[in-house]
């Protein structure tokens, strides 16, 4: 695990603040508040991951702060998104156009929803290093040839004039990956970034980012569902359920004393092989991984109180009536959970 100072042993001045951000789908007479009152921040050269199960608001955040919710249906409707002292939300959208893709850049987790299916490879590339960095077009075709071999695309030069439907999943993938680091972005969003990966090129990307990171002081979010990808590659850990943040600490922190039952059912929920160990003698003894049971409720059906007391072994009618605040566990751990102190030793 990454061993960086935690956010109070800071001095500096965060990269990215956000601060009470709510973001809102309006579907007829249905509302669903995808993002409620989160705030988190970022330093120069760190990795933040947010986790959660899918539709609890991790891309989401990440596209608000982009500026890149699909509107209409979704809209921000409070809070601030600070960068580099600019608050984003204030910013004319000329102005943050030209922060996309240059000093902020994000790896889409559907890379065809990212690629223009109609223009080449290189095409694509090449017309975000002009724009942004203003470098001719020989110079620009160059710098898209080395990021493509940079994410281990065989051949770089040539697929420069492919189209995306000539590539693999995965190949599309690390090509929106060469897309986002082009231009040595300060803050990379990363949503999902080697899910259509094998377990080689994974690790290879992760190393890259890695690289970029250490390099230029990009800080990255990572969004993903591998907490093994989370374990080896970030500083911070932020859970997220129901929109909400219920759970923000040091990597280690985290997978060491969870101060949320819904974490606690994550980290439960990791196989663990017995290393060392008779690999027959382990599959004899292994056990069913353990479960969170029951699904997360609609956004638009939350119940009044913590939106994970339906599922929640610990849930008391107090969970069920009041949403918990995020309170303090020591040493920057925050947890929103009534019942934290009894956390230890309950299964789920």
């Amino acid at each position: 695990m990454p061993d960086n100072a935690s956010p109070g042993d800071r001095s500096e001045k965060p990269l990215l603040t956000v601060r009470g951000l709510r973001t809102e789908l309006r579907l007829r007479k249905r509302v669903l508040p995808v993002v409620q009152d989160l705030s988190f921040h970022l330093h120069s050269g760190e990795t933040l991951g947010i986790v959660g199960e899918s539709g609890c608001g991790k891309s989401m955040t990440a596209l608000s702060v982009m500026r890149l919710v699909p509107s209409p249906p979704a809209r921000i409707v409070a809070g601030s998104i600070e960068f580099g002292g600019t608050e984003l939300l204030e910013l004319p959208e000329p102005q943050m156009r030209r922060l996309r893709g240059s000093s902020i850049s994000m790896i889409f987790q559907e890379p065809m929803t990212a690629l223009n299916p109609v223009r080449t490879i290189g095409s694509q590339i090449v017309e975000a290093i002009r724009l942004h960095q203003g470098l001719g077009w020989r110079a620009a075709r160059d710098r898209a040839a080395e990021m493509l071999d940079l994410v281990r695309i065989p051949d770089a030069r040539l697929r420069l004039d492919e189209y995306p439907h000539h590539l693999s999943g995965g190949m599309r993938q690390r090509v929106t990956i060469a897309m986002a680091l082009s231009c040595g972005p300060r803050l990379l969003l990363a949503d999902e970034p080697t899910t259509a990966l094998d377990v080689t090129i994974q690790a290879q990307i992760m190393s890259v980012l890695a690289e970029l990171r250490h390099r230029l002081g990009t800080a990255m979010v990572l969004i993903t569902h591998d907490l093994g990808l989370v374990a080896e590659s970030c500083d911070r850990v932020l859970v997220m359920y129901g929109g909400h943040k219920i759970e923000e600490a040091r990597t280690e922190q985290l997978f060491t004393t969870p101060a949320h039952p819904y974490t606690r059912g994550l980290l439960d929920s990791i196989p663990h092989l017995a290393v060392g160990s008779d690999v027959s003698q382990w599959a004899g003894t292994r056990h069913r991984l353990r479960e969170i049971s029951g699904t997360m409720p609609a956004l638009d059906k939350l119940p009044a109180g913590c939106p994970y007391a339906p599922r929640c072994p610990l849930a008391s009618e107090q969970c069920r009536t009041a949403m918990p605040p995020l309170l303090p566990q020591g040493d920057g751990h925050l947890a929103a959970c009534w019942h934290s102190a009894r956390l230890s030793g309950v299964t789920q």
